[in-house]
């Protein structure tokens, strides 16, 4: 058949076989690829074969492919075998791996009400997901302890720039927000005790709220917000520019590398932000109690000091401590466990602050109960 003809093709029904015949240009681009009929093999008994004559085939492309396919998949669903021996070699192994029916969409499940089938999920998954933050806690304390012999993979300077980052970069915020806390609870005190002329007890009021419970919460809340979340966004960008599979690649752990830095920094400078919130938490007091009440400096600073005593701030530091290893490990995991989409920055970011804050609350509960059984 001469180059550039149209497409042609006819069904013969021989005794053993039924033969397509195929003629002409198949040309995709063409416009003018014939459909294949099915009608032409409902006579036909299953378990013949069908064959392919192209003694006639000029130029083809995917066009030719896609009647080819027409015609095996109707042959399949009819019962017939596709001998394509008579095929060019390329069009053959092209066929040969298309799927001889179409895969059908599953129909969706319905799902059942099973509560209790359901919660069992979540508290495996809850279960999973502490133990994993278990492992990277434990690793991370056995870099710590590495590092003070000097056998850590981490470097000094990402240790310093966490540091100056968890640190002095967050004196501001810890301090404005402490400093009206103080403010607020000298106020709220000072409506309430006026009333029984008891005015210099606004004194212990601030203080003991303010070391036992307001600084170590509200500066533990603040570094979620601010230091945790960035250590997840962080860590899920990472994630993003395959930074962190050419680390594994390398056989740097990101334990070390990244983790290990993060978490140290605020370990090391959130005790000392837990001090300098209570020193601001009693300024605000201090100012709030000199402008409403009839107090002098001398006795505001003595009923503070008689009110804390030194346990407070060491149970203060031991809660901070706490905080801090439950905000950089959380947020480190989570950082870790992101996609690796611009989206799923944003996600880890906004889950490494709802987790650090409800970690926070919950284990100042705990430290609650702990202080009571102690009696401190």
């Amino acid at each position: 058949m001469a180059a550039g003809t149209h497409p042609t093709w006819r069904h013969i029904a021989a005794t053993d076989r039924d033969v397509l015949a195929l003629g002409g240009d198949w040309i995709a681009q063409s416009g003018a690829i014939p459909q294949f009929s099915p009608e032409c093999l409902t006579g036909s008994a299953a378990g013949r074969t069908i064959a392919f004559d192209t003694a006639g085939l000029g130029r083809w492309d995917t066009g030719l492919i896609e009647f080819l396919w027409d015609a095996k998949r109707t042959a399949a669903s009819a019962g017939l075998r596709v001998d394509g021996s008579g095929l060019p070699e390329a069009a053959r192994k092209l066929l040969g791996l298309l799927p001889d029916r179409l895969a059908t969409a599953a129909s969706p499940s319905h799902r059942r009400f099973r509560p209790l089938h359901a919660l069992g999920g979540k508290t495996l998954g809850m279960l999973a997901e502490l133990g994993a933050l278990a492992e990277l806690l434990a690793v991370t304390t056995s870099g710590a302890v590495r590092a003070l012999v000097a056998r850590a993979r981490m470097r000094a300077v990402d240790l310093l720039a966490n540091i100056r980052a968890a640190g002095p970069q967050a004196l501001a915020i810890v301090g404005v927000v402490n400093f009206l806390v103080g403010a607020i609870l000298a106020f709220v005190g000072a409506v309430q005790l006026r009333k029984f002329a008891a005015d210099i007890f606004v004194a212990d009021l601030v203080a003991i709220a303010v070391v036992r419970e307001m600084a170590g919460v509200m500066t533990a809340i603040v570094m979620s917000g601010r230091t945790g979340a960035a250590y997840a966004a962080r860590i899920a960008t990472m994630r993003g520019n395959e930074e962190l599979d050419a680390l594994a690649v390398v056989g740097i752990p990101a334990s070390d590398y990244i983790v290990l830095p993060s978490v140290l920094a605020l370990v090391f400078t959130m005790p000392l932000l837990y001090l300098y919130g209570c020193f601001v938490g009693i300024l605000g007091g201090f100012v709030v109690a000199l402008a409403m009440l009839d107090i002098t400096p001398l006795g505001y600073f003595h009923q503070t000091v008689e009110a804390v005593p030194l346990d407070q701030f060491a149970f203060g530091f031991v809660k901070t401590v706490a905080f801090a290893a439950m905000i950089g490990v959380t947020s480190c995991r989570i950082g870790l466990l992101a996609g690796r989409s611009a989206a799923d920055v944003g996600v880890a970011a906004t889950k490494a602050v709802v987790v650090g804050i409800v970690g926070v609350i919950a284990m100042d509960a705990v430290f609650a109960v702990i202080a009571d059984i102690v009696g401190i």
